[in-house]
């Protein structure tokens, strides 16, 4: 009897252990409405709360996947492994497994960087892609000629700066930086609260990866029709609009039929600071 209960307890054992251990989550999805889907991926230390006010307007019609990634704004990091890379693997899968058929992908930032990535290694996942204020070299604005090993070395120093620098200093750079994204106060501020709550390895190695990273020729294999919005709003002291829109155009040059429309007075966070002006354009691209 006791030998029959061990070989039983091994044998459970052994089965056990066969049983693939289920993967660790690379974004929290909340979904709302019905309808067609749209999935909102908000970016870099950032809540998917800062959809609020586009998902109240677009849910009304569609189904909205509103994402936070692993790491961003309270939500537990990932534990071994890169947030980028894991979050479009685990998306493409929550793609599938939801059934959700060519759904719209609208990603601000960071959050444009994973549409753009996605709808690259991906093209039949993705129905229509919304780009704000992304580009798919980021670390190239300045130098478009920038080789991949300068891109790596600038961006591998930006990150450790970023890991090296103590708390205080740390968060005083973030407030200054969030303060020039936005022009009220109170969202600066909100976004500034999402960034303390996110873990610090997460944000520079995601920061790294899409400073480091050249999607220009890779956008050549989307199918999804793409509108890109971008702002200039902050640059105004140091060139002129035509001379961003230029920018945005070469960058997404390699993608046949996007559309680059850039907001007047917006900042980096165009749901905030020109809110109807997006909601117009993505309403008429997706209709």
């Amino acid at each position: 009897m006791k030998t029959q209960f061990a070989k039983a307890a091994i044998s459970l054992l052994l089965a056990a252990a066969s049983i693939p251990a289920v993967a660790a989550s690379a974004f929290k999805a909340e979904v709302k409405g019905s309808g067609e889907p749209i999935i909102l991926i908000p970016g870099l230390a950032t809540s998917g709360e800062v959809w609020k006010d586009t998902a109240a307007h677009m849910c009304v019609k569609h189904q909205c996947h509103i994402l936070t990634l692993a790491g961003f704004a309270g939500v537990p990091a990932l534990s071994g492994e890169h947030l980028l890379p894991a979050a479009e693997q685990q998306l493409a899968d929550y793609i599938t497994a939801n059934k959700l058929v060519k759904p719209t992908v609208i990603g601000h930032s960071l959050g444009g960087f994973l549409g753009m990535k996605l709808a690259s290694d991906y093209p039949d996942k993705v129905g229509r892609l919304v780009i704000i204020d992304s580009y798919p070299a980021l670390g190239a604005t300045r130098n478009p000629a920038v080789t991949k090993e300068q891109l790596q070395a600038a961006a591998a120093q930006m990150r450790d700066g970023m890991s090296k620098q103590d708390d205080a200093s740390y968060a005083a750079v973030q407030q200054r930086i969030t303060a020039s994204m936005v022009t009220a106060p109170e969202n600066a501020q909100r976004i500034f609260e999402w960034g303390k709550q996110s873990d610090r390895a997460t944000v520079a190695d995601a920061f790294y990866e899409i400073m480091a990273t050249d999607l220009r020729e890779d956008i050549s294999r989307i199918k999804a029709p793409t509108l890109v919005l971008g702002s200039w709003s902050a640059y105004k002291a140091y060139a002129p609009k035509e001379a961003v829109e230029g920018l945005f155009k070469s960058q997404y040059a390699k993608l046949p039929g996007v559309k680059v429309e850039l907001a007047d007075t917006s900042r980096h966070f165009i749901m905030y600071d020109e809110p109807e002006w997006m909601y117009a354009r993505i309403d008429q691209f997706i209709q």
